[in-house]
């Protein structure tokens, strides 16, 4: 059914298909002359992107190889965002020391409510050329075990067991389960039954990506080109996430999303307006020989703030975000939003911050009062005990979070 395509006028602009095969990639399988002649000959490519509905929203990660994929749609091509409403049942084993805990498939799809609302921020799901969304589970919920036995037979266990994640386990004592040896079989399979040209993803997700270009050889005789986009890293290769408290979903408020930019490294700059915003090329070398030359690095990262939530939510609501922040951090003040709580007569301050998910743990309560990061903005008065009890006024946790507590 992909193999049917209206007419569509396909744009081989040589310095657009450059634009595609080199900003922000990191490689371009089999090699970028395989894609680039494909590109520049005017053929209608059909080129997809897969996404595992694992949380109840994207996140900048996310709109990396998304863009990737709208690049290809304005050239002409049709793109899929496929969501793995079954591959997330699974749970993808990459980058992950210990295995993922299962989803039921009602958990699933509650996660993926937002995603097309969201992405079409970044592609369009309309028009002559309308990116498809599909679901994985029309095809891999409906293999029968024989099927998936045929499946196994194409990969052995060693080609498996190469797997960098799989290989960090063993060394550390950890296990590895069947089901995910299975994973990149199942993604990869994604490739066949939708028949495609080619895959975008991020890095990360090499493996799983070959895994369904070898596939595709097999089964189809076919060559499928796959994009690896290149992941937002600080210098020591740390990806920014939900450790680190560093990384932007699009749930999020603007005022919170320029907050958590703002908390990037300088290091992240330039790698960040590469690969997350339209800014021009030329114009973020200009900007990456300033810093080189000692440029305040502030101005260049609240630039970086106001691109990516103009994207999502506007030129307006990106400006009113830096003014917030400004207001709060620039000039000690409070945002003009703000959580309140009232709270009984008594009750400690971290059992108040724990159930507003102001802070994780207990430990990391302790950890921001013994660094003084805990303080009454009224006084300044910084919160010295951990078994403090509240009383009225605005908290500040750490460099951006407040909290306005009423004592009844």
């Amino acid at each position: 059914m992909f193999g049917i395509h209206k007419k569509v006028n396909i744009d081989t602009d040589p310095t657009k298909i450059e634009e595609l095969l080199t900003r922000g990639v990191e490689n371009v399988y089999p090699t970028p002359d395989f894609l680039r002649s494909k590109l520049k000959k005017g053929e209608r490519l059909t080129i997809y992107l897969g996404i595992d509905p694992t949380g109840p929203t994207l996140h900048i990660g996310h709109i990396i190889p998304i863009k990737k994929l709208g690049q290809f749609q304005k050239l002409g091509h049709q793109i899929i965002l496929l969501m793995g409403d079954f591959t997330a049942m699974i749970g993808d084993p990459t980058d992950k020391s210990a295995t993922r805990k299962k989803l039921t498939h009602e958990e699933v799809i509650a996660n993926l409510k937002r995603y097309k609302e969201q992405a079409s921020k970044f592609i369009s799901f309309e028009g002559e050329n309308p990116a498809l969304i599909k679901y994985n589970s029309e095809w891999l919920g409906k293999m029968n075990f024989h099927d998936v036995l045929e499946l196994t037979s194409l990969m052995t266990v060693e080609q498996m067991s190469k797997r960098d994640m799989f290989v960090r386990r063993t060394e550390e004592g950890k296990p590895t389960y069947i089901h995910e040896f299975l994973y990149p079989l199942m993604q990869g399979y994604d490739s066949v039954a939708m028949d495609v040209d080619g895959e975008v993803g991020g890095n990360d997700q090499t493996f799983n990506m070959l895994t369904g270009r070898d596939l595709m050889k097999t089964l189809k005789n076919k060559e499928k080109f796959v994009i690896t986009t290149k992941l937002l890293t600080d210098s020591s290769g740390k990806k920014m996430g939900k450790t680190e408290n560093n990384l932007v979903s699009f749930d999020l408020s603007p005022e919170d999303i320029f907050g958590k930019v703002m908390s990037w490294g300088d290091d992240v700059l330039m790698l960040g307006f590469e690969i997350i915003t339209n800014v021009e090329m030329s114009e973020i070398e200009e900007m990456k020989k300033a810093l080189e030359s000692g440029a305040n690095p502030k101005e260049i990262k609240m630039r970086l703030a106001r691109e990516i939530i103009q994207m999502y939510f506007g030129k307006n609501e990106a400006e009113k975000a830096q003014e917030s922040f400004e207001n709060t951090f620039s000039k000690g003040g409070t945002p003009d939003e703000v959580v309140e709580v009232s709270v009984a007569e008594g009750t400690l301050l971290v059992d108040v911050l724990l159930a507003e998910n102001i802070v994780s743990s207990k430990s990391d309560f302790r950890r921001l009062v013994s660094e003084g990061a805990i303080s009454k903005t009224e006084n300044s008065e910084k919160i010295s005990n951990i078994d403090a009890k509240i009383e009225n006024g605005i908290y500040k946790i750490g460099k951006r979070r407040f909290i306005k507590i009423k004592v009844i």
